[in-house]
């Protein structure tokens, strides 16, 4: 399967006096480590100094006492964690970038996926600009610090680089004096604002990041929104708001975030339980037990078992110091991490007919592992229920499915999927279904391109970042 190397998560923080911000920054990523486990890395801004530390890693395992130290005390700070390194471009891709340029320094961390990368890449590249990595954010980068050589301030260089940009994208923004929160004009990728008690403002991918820091949620950043955090307070610069459709991902719903965030006034947990909910609705089944896939699959096994019925167990224990396999870059790794992440409970399963629920099947090598464990502990029937419909489109906002080749869905029919996975029936939660989970956010507020192939912008031609990718480790001329 081709890598799944872009959905990531950010954050920053603006303290009002000089301190451990490089700790809040780091605690705020443990919070978002669902969002990319395969790097890490913290920038802070001591009185215009910056500081940088970066690895591939857990946060846990980058952010050592030692790395922490030498980051220092600060009154800013922006952090980035992100999974699935392109192996090309490896560590080269780590965020966020610190960018010295004539007007002064920034430093970004963005999570997202531009549609017209190559293009602007290419546009660059003949104006001569000389770029280290693959990433989007350094194309922003790039835009941003052009732009400020005319614009009057970085947040109208960001305003002036936002009318190029196409695609999803959620940026931290930090300068010497100003922390920067952008959210693109599609509202594709979540970002919050939070407070502290002290009056540090915290800007960050999902809830959860406040919640770990003691900061209370102020708000999301709207679509096409602006934020400006100075000494001066907060300040919002909405020009580009309700310039697009707003199209906010579903999959943050079905799977990315975390069930204890609020995305968008909705919450996550009751979004996945009513998934099971509607599930259980348009695919009954009879059965002994309803088991959820740990962990994005819980809420919804749990809201399967509240409508149909059917009682809710624990079928396995899960090894909480593996990765999610879902974002393992190879499909070997993936395969391997199922037997050690988890392990089923024979004493609950044995002799029963399950309703095992998971959020998803993009390949089939997971679920035919998981179903294969449950049988294997006696479970005599296994009936697998998904609550999102079948993934057949790929996807060129962060979740970086490149490829229709590799979407099972694609290639088979549910009752062919059904026979390879091992599963006495299969049902996916129907479209209609999907596009109401998310309550009380209108149907049309939400990107469902992976499922029906309605993309909120013209998709790229080719996807450009492999080739990119593959001129980096070119030796020679």
């Amino acid at each position: 399967m081709a890598d799944f190397h872009e959905e990531c998560g950010v954050i920053g923080v603006f303290a009002k006096q000089t301190g451990p911000v490089a700790h809040d920054a780091y605690l705020g990523l443990c919070a978002l480590q669902h969002r990319g486990q395969d790097s890490c890395g913290i920038a802070v801004n001591d009185q215009g100094l910056f500081r940088l530390h970066t690895d591939t890693g857990l946060a846990s395992e980058v952010m050592t006492e030692g790395a922490l130290l030498a980051l220092g005390e600060g009154r800013m700070a922006v952090g980035h964690v992100r999974y699935g390194l392109d192996e090309k471009a490896g560590r080269m891709d780590i965020q966020p970038l610190v960018i010295a340029h004539r007007k002064g320094r920034l430093a970004l961390a963005n999570n997202g996926s531009l549609v017209n990368y190559g293009s602007l890449r290419d546009r660059f590249e003949d104006e001569g600009f000389i770029f280290h990595t693959t990433s989007d954010a350094e194309v922003i980068s790039g835009l941003i610090t052009k732009e400020r050589l005319t614009a009057p301030s970085t947040e109208a260089a960001i305003s002036r680089a936002m009318g190029q940009l196409e695609g999803s994208y959620t940026l931290v923004v930090m300068t010497t004096k100003k922390l920067i929160a952008v959210r693109g004009p599609m509202g594709l990728r979540p970002l919050c604002l939070g407070v502290k008690e002290d009056g540090t403002y915290v800007a960050a991918s999902e809830p959860c990041a406040l919640d770990v820091l003691g900061a209370s949620f102020v708000r999301d950043v709207e679509p096409g929104e602006i934020v400006v955090i100075t000494d001066e307070g907060l300040t919002s610069i909405t020009t580009h708001c309700q310039t697009h459709k707003q199209s906010l991902c579903v999959f943050e719903y079905i799977y990315f975030a975390r069930p204890d965030s609020v995305i968008d006034g909705v919450s996550v947990h009751e979004a996945r339980v009513r998934a099971g909910e509607f599930l259980s609705k348009e695919h009954p089944v009879e059965a002994d037990l309803v088991v959820g896939v740990p962990d994005s699959g819980i809420d919804g096994a749990i809201g399967y078992a509240r409508a149909s019925g059917i009682p809710y167990g624990l079928g396995f224990i899960k090894n909480k110091y593996i990765g999610r396999t879902f974002i393992k870059p190879a499909q070997n790794t993936r395969k391997a991490g199922v037997h050690i992440k988890l392990n089923p409970l024979s004493a609950v399963v044995r002799g029963k007919r399950i309703v095992l629920v998971d959020d998803s099947i993009v390949r089939g090598t997971t679920s035919r592992e998981i179903v294969r464990l449950l049988r294997k502990a006696g479970a005599t029937e296994v009936h697998m229920r998904i609550t999102s419909p079948p993934f057949i489109n790929p996807c060129y906002y962060g979740t970086d499915i490149k490829s229709r080749e590799h979407l099972i869905a694609c290639k088979y029919t549910t009752e062919e999927i059904r026979d390879l996975i091992g599963a006495d029936s299969l049902g996916y939660l129907s479209l209609e279904g999907v596009k109401g989970i998310a309550k009380p956010l209108p149907r049309e507020r939400l990107c469902t391109a992976c499922f029906d192939g309605s993309y909120p912008t013209h998709p790229p031609r080719v996807s450009q970042r492999e080739k990119y990718a593959q001129r980096l480790m070119r030796v020679g001329g």
